[in-house]
């Protein structure tokens, strides 16, 4: 066993490597990720062997349950984008609201569309609605975006079967359910913070600057028939309402065959497919073409790919701590520090994120730490459902120009570098700092 001062080191200069690689050398995350975790192995003095075996292994289980989620879930939200549901509730949850409270309107929509569609996906949906109010209500466009953006993006970081959330999930060994109930507990505070109220507070003054329409997600893709307010809503919380019945279900219900059919159908698997299978039929029964609605599952899996690869990746590299020991002793120190456990998480992930902008990268880096520590903590559910909710916090705040989603906010909302600073990246800082502080609230109750 070496030294822990040599392992902390090795660590460190293992996470500044994936940044350096990925913001640096413009490496793509997969690859920065897979070669990090082979270089980490040798350097504590692995067999190459051995370095590969854990490569393969710590990959290899990730990946047999985050591929399926994250692609179920890309399904579920090309549908329900190509079938105009978004846009049917956004308009609807618009017309109940009025224009005067449109931002809390907006910061619901932005928490329903963010359950099952991806964050860029859905900000480009929602962009010509911003630009419809602005115009309407004479006021900037930003006034009504934050609200949805801040929706989209803690939606994002806490629930699956969005990459980042199901990754540290299964790499924390987390409950779905837990984490879905809790994400929604510190979600919800910290869009409306940073969307409405901080809106109001920093952006409420009349005048809107220059806008140019956006072009659609996808030109090339099918559209579908309509899918209804009531259906396109059903299809939205389905799973959500599924995988958290079968969390409860497991508390209170004795066991039997009424607790394990709950426990089956609110597994992100069964869920996520009733939902996609739900939604398919109700488009085929409208008069589309079930070839139709086949493509357009089909395409929305593509933009899919890439995350999976990259969870895979870090998934590989924290094996390789967990199999060098590096893990025990990183955990052991922190231990040592009486640093809190929930603290660092949000911490690592926070640096990553600050340093290389990618939200779904810092929370997988920030869990392959976070792993052995938590495993040596013996938490209970509900804190290991916590820690990774501090984990999505930490990767929340600060987009900044290292992040793709700042350039998207800036472009199609027609800002410049100094207002995107002065919005977007403010109002990611308030959610994740808010989404960390309710769940450090939370962390004694549980």
């Amino acid at each position: 066993m070496i030294e822990p001062w040599r392992t902390l080191l090795i660590v460190v200069l293992s996470i500044a490597a994936v940044v350096g690689l990925v913001l640096r050398v413009k490496l793509p995350a997969f690859l920065a990720l897979l070669i990090v975790a082979l270089a980490t192995g040798l350097a504590f003095g692995a067999e190459p062997a051995k370095v590969l075996e854990a490569v393969r292994k710590g990959s290899g289980e990730a990946l047999g349950f985050v591929a399926v989620v994250i692609g179920l879930g890309a399904m579920l939200g090309g549908l329900l984008e190509a079938s105009g549901g978004v846009a049917t509730i956004a308009n609807r949850l618009l017309d109940r609201f009025g224009e005067r409270r449109a931002p809390w309107a907006l910061t619901a929509i932005g928490i329903l569309v963010g359950i099952p569609l991806f964050f860029d996906v859905a900000f480009i949906i929602l962009v010509p609605l911003l630009a419809t109010l602005s115009q309407r209500a004479g006021r900037r466009v930003i006034y009504f975006a934050l609200p949805v953006l801040a929706g989209l993006m803690t939606m994002h970081a806490l629930l699956p079967p969005h990459p980042g959330p199901v990754a540290v999930a299964e790499l924390l060994g987390a409950d779905y359910g837990l984490l879905a109930a809790y994400g929604l507990v510190c979600g919800i505070p910290a869009a409306i913070l940073a969307g409405p109220v901080f809106a109001k507070v920093a952006h409420g003054a009349p005048g809107f600057g220059a806008f140019a329409a956006p072009p659609a997600f996808d030109e090339d893709a099918p559209r579908l028939s309509p899918l209804g307010f009531g259906w396109a809503l059903v299809g939205m919380l389905v799973p959500l309402l599924l995988i958290l019945t079968a969390a409860v279900a497991g508390v209170v219900l004795p066991d039997g065959t009424a607790r394990d059919v709950s426990g089956f159908i609110g597994h992100p698997f069964v869920a996520l497919v009733l939902a996609c299978l739900l939604v398919t039929a109700v488009l085929v029964r409208g008069g589309t073409a079930m070839v139709v609605a086949s493509d357009v599952m089909t395409r929305a899996l593509a933009p899919a790919g890439l995350m999976v690869l990259v969870v895979g990746a870090g998934a590989a590299y924290k094996e390789v701590l967990i199999q060098s020991g590096a893990g025990q002793q990183v955990s052991d120190v922190v231990a040592s520090a009486q640093l809190p456990v929930l603290f660092f998480a949000f911490l690592i992930a926070g640096f990553v994120r600050l340093a290389q902008g990618s939200a779904t990268v810092a929370m997988v880096t920030a869990a392959g730490l976070c792993g052995p520590i938590v495993t040596a903590a013996a938490l209970s559910p509900g804190r290991i459902a916590l820690v990774t909710i501090a984990v999505g916090a930490g990767a929340s705040i600060a987009s900044h120009v290292n992040d793709t989603g700042f350039w998207l906010v800036k472009q199609y909302l027609g800002l410049t570098e100094a207002q995107t600073f002065r919005s977007w990246t403010i109002a990611s800082t308030i959610a994740g700092v808010t989404i960390f502080a309710v769940a450090a609230g939370l962390w004694q109750f549980v």
